[in-house]
């Protein structure tokens, strides 16, 4: 087993997931099997009881593991399938140091840092590394590991110190250090600065750990003085420093490493120049260059509590990107705050108020997204009332579907206290309730969570036919409420359709409103295995019905058919712009574009 370990310096922020899977994409792209380990210096367990707002997204594995969003990035990218255990937390390695202690294993020892919990992360990383995520038999060749946050930070010392004991443990020729730093360009002189690469080279070495490759993030391309001067301060080869500039979406990144051959110099140092191929990257400069190339808008209004920060949909945004590019769509994204849609807000705050209206009105198709707790319930049952009245439309994902059948019972069966006992417990029209084995008292991987089958009910619904009439699917969960099965019967009769259920046919999946051109709520989240070339079925749906072109979606099912039989005519893709006065860097948010309402970076 390689090893190729990505630290980064300076700053937070600077694209170490992006580098990281980028570096699998064209190590995959030399015929190398590759897999991903992402380490989060940070205590909790998993992510999965973090805000949005404080780290993002938290992207849901197959096996239910709640990891940082980063997997989420070598998922898309590498097209593999990680588990809980390729997300390392401080949290899970004390943890299990703990219980070693508590059972006796380490033999009356006195328990310490170094060495009991830097082995516990290297035989942790060993492990991991040898489990197949390609559908494929047998381990990976190259294993890419992200260590979160910048170097120099108190928490991350015992990953940097168990790393410099495991590039020793596995030997000269199996390991490789990437270092990713930011060279500053100062407004008043227009110059790049190298001091903080070098300090930040620096700081490493003072570590225990040389860099073999420095990846150097930039507003634009290095100068070649500048590049010498990094080369002979931090004692790097000048052709082993590699530019990452600012690039209009980050399919761009692969390209850049393979055109700096950075691919040449990563397997000189694993001794695999002479089994690896060159990089065939071909399909994925295709799709980069028709990403660029597309013009067409398709406006997507993204009704949402965490619009203030993208990433805490960068799942949901990547899947609309994918379907786009399909479709041949630009995607602009048009954020609105699902309170800026209640009345409070139209007695407080009017100019807000309308802004967001106006936002919502003028979208091709809206899509409700998931969330947790009662802060902008109201505004988005508002949304789902706009679209399913106007005929605009809808996709709404876990909570967003649950918000469909409330207004439902609400606007057509009359019940107007109708609500999710997750927002009144005390409500006489439940629609939406806790499900029987969830945990009242613990937060922490207590939800339904992972992947589980969905069974068509109604075969030649919508749903179905975007599936490639498929008669079940599998597609990831994250909730605690479902929609009450004692009520189906009486939505169902009032023209809602249940058309997608478990196992069991008590547990609602997908519900579709038959007399509405798209309007359709998945209790699951699709946007975890949406892939570039492979968009999510029901995203490619909304997509498709926002831009006219559903019939044609529907009548090649999957994605793949449609982008070689259906809309494709040569054009490309999408981006994520700012209208605003911020321009995203590197883009967390690249391919798409949008209003820019309370969009931070």
């Amino acid at each position: 087993m390689k090893y190729v370990l990505v630290t980064g310096g300076v700053v937070s922020g600077l694209g170490k997931g992006v580098t990281a899977s980028s570096i699998g994409v064209i190590l995959k792209a030399c015929g190398l099997r590759v897999t991903s380990i992402k380490i989060d210096p940070y205590l909790n367990t998993d992510a999965g009881t973090m805000s949005p707002f404080e780290h993002g997204e938290v992207f849901v594995l197959d096996d239910g593991g709640e990891v940082d969003l980063d997997l989420g990035n070598y998922e898309r990218f590498l097209d593999i399938k990680l588990t809980r255990d390729n997300n390392i937390t401080t949290g899970k390695i004390y943890q299990s140091v703990i219980d070693k202690e508590r059972r006796g294993d380490y033999l009356g020892k006195t328990v310490q840092v170094v060495p009991h919990i830097t082995d516990a992360i290297q035989d942790w990383i060993e492990r991991v590394a040898m489990i197949p995520v390609d559908g494929k038999e047998g381990p990976a060749d190259v294993c890419v590991i992200e260590l979160g946050g910048t170097i120099g930070d108190i928490e991350s010392m015992p990953f940097i110190e168990a790393l410099g004991q495991f590039s020793y443990r596995v030997g000269p020729g199996n390991f490789c250090l990437i270092h990713v730093s930011l060279v500053p360009v100062l407004n008043v002189v227009g110059e790049q600065k190298t001091k903080p690469t070098q300090h930040s080279v620096r700081g490493l070495r003072g570590l225990g750990l040389t860099p073999n490759i420095l990846a150097c993030r930039s507003t634009k391309v290095l100068e070649e003085n500048v590049k010498a001067k990094l080369a002979q301060f931090c004692h790097i080869p000048a052709e082993n420093i590699v530019t990452l500039h600012d690039v209009p979406n980050i399919w761009h990144i692969p390209l850049l490493l393979r055109d700096q051959k950075a691919h040449e110099a990563i397997l000189k140092e694993l001794n695999l120049l002479g089994v690896a191929r060159k990089p065939a990257l071909e399909e994925w400069t295709a799709r980069t260059k028709v990403c660029d190339m597309l013009h067409d808008p398709v406006r997507i209004a993204m009704v949402g509590k965490y619009t203030g920060l993208s990433d805490s949909y960068l799942s949901v945004l990547k899947a609309l990107l994918h379907a786009s590019v399909a479709c041949h769509r630009k995607l602009i994204v048009e954020w609105v705050a699902a309170g800026d849609l209640e009345d409070a807000t139209a007695i407080e705050a009017p100019d807000v108020y309308k802004a967001a209206w106006d936002l919502l009105k003028g979208a091709d198709g809206v899509l409700v997204p998931g969330g947790f707790g009662d802060r902008g319930v109201q505004g988005k049952i508002l949304a789902a009332k706009y679209a399913r009245e106007n005929k605009v439309p809808f996709l709404g994902i876990c909570l967003g579907m649950q918000i469909a059948v409330i207004e439902f019972a609400r606007s057509v069966l009359g019940m107007c206290d109708a609500n999710s006992t997750e927002f009144d417990p005390e409500t006489s029209h439940p629609c939406v309730v806790f499900m029987p084995e969830g945990s009242k008292t613990h937060m922490g991987a207590t939800m339904r969570l992972g992947s589980r089958r969905t069974y068509f009910k109604v075969p030649d619904c919508k749903s179905a036919k975007l599936y490639g009439n498929a008669s079940f699917v599998d597609e990831r969960h994250r909730h605690r409420y479902e929609v009450n099965p004692d009520m189906v019967s009486q939505l169902e009769n009032a023209g809602l359709s249940f058309v997608g259920r478990d196992e069991t046919g008590r547990r609602m999946e997908i519900v579709e409103l038959p007399s509405h051109p798209y309007f359709i709520g998945v209790q699951f989240h699709p946007e975890f295995k949406s892939r570039p070339g492979k968009p999510s079925a029901v995203f490619l749906g909304l997509i498709g019905a926002a831009c006219g072109h559903l019939e044609a979606v529907l009548k090649y099912g999957h994605a793949s058919k449609l982008l070689t039989n259906g809309l494709s005519n040569g054009k490309p893709m999408v981006k994520i712009h700012q209208n605003g006065n911020v321009k995203p860097s590197n883009g967390s948010l690249n391919g798409v574009y949008s209003n820019g309402n309370g969009v931070h970076y």
